[in-house]
């Protein structure tokens, strides 16, 4: 399968790695705003709050794994103190934290390396091993592509990838589907990589 990189993917993305042995990630399309490339959504308190990276010249037309992170913005400190409000007291928060947290520190200077390194990490919390290759140039048509499918402002439902199973989150009596993998981790530790099976659309 082929498929774009995310920032804190969501567990349609991680449903959709599980079908598949190995994962071509594409580098060598032009960076897309509004996507799920450098935003997130996490469960807070009272609302689903999105973490969103800002990026060096993100109206310019550039290859995704030549965009930079702007970190004149303090926006660490901001996303690990909203995901610290919003997991800080999750049951498994304590046992992960620090993983992502060094991550942050290291500051990557592209987002494509800070996608990376964090999606490397979520794989080995789920225990899932998977094959990882990168694109060397952009092909428009590609075998298995799921390229722009995961976004923002396309359901889940409209992709039959994912179909979700609910788990006991943090807050609300509502189940929110589809946040980030953050959730479920947090949330439900050693079993999330089995309710990531049980949602996965075959």
């Amino acid at each position: 399968m082929i498929i774009d990189l995310h920032y804190l993917p969501s567990l349609e993305y991680f449903a959709c790695i599980l079908q598949h042995d190995t994962i071509q990630i594409e580098a060598y399309e032009y960076y897309e705003k509004q996507s799920y490339r450098n935003r997130c959504k996490i469960l807070a308190s009272n609302k689903i709050d999105v973490l969103s990276v800002p990026v060096q010249n993100g109206n310019s037309k550039i290859i995704v794994k030549d965009i930079k992170v702007e970190y004149h913005q303090d926006w660490v400190r901001r996303h690990w103190g909203a995901i610290y409000s919003a997991y800080g007291k999750a049951p498994f928060f304590e046992y992960y934290a620090d993983y992502f947290a060094k991550i942050f520190e290291k500051k990557p200077d592209f987002l494509f390396d800070l996608n990376m390194e964090l999606l490397t990490i979520c794989l080995k919390l789920l225990k899932v091993e998977k094959k990882i290759i990168f694109t060397e140039e952009y092909e428009k048509v590609a075998q298995n592509d799921y390229r722009g499918q995961i976004h923002p402002k396309r359901s889940y439902s409209q992709n039959n990838i994912y179909e979700p199973v609910m788990y006991r989150q943090n807050f609300g009596s509502d189940f929110e589907p589809n946040l980030s993998i953050l959730d479920l981790l947090f949330c439900q530790g050693n079993q999330a990589r089995k309710i990531l099976e049980q949602s996965t659309l075959k």
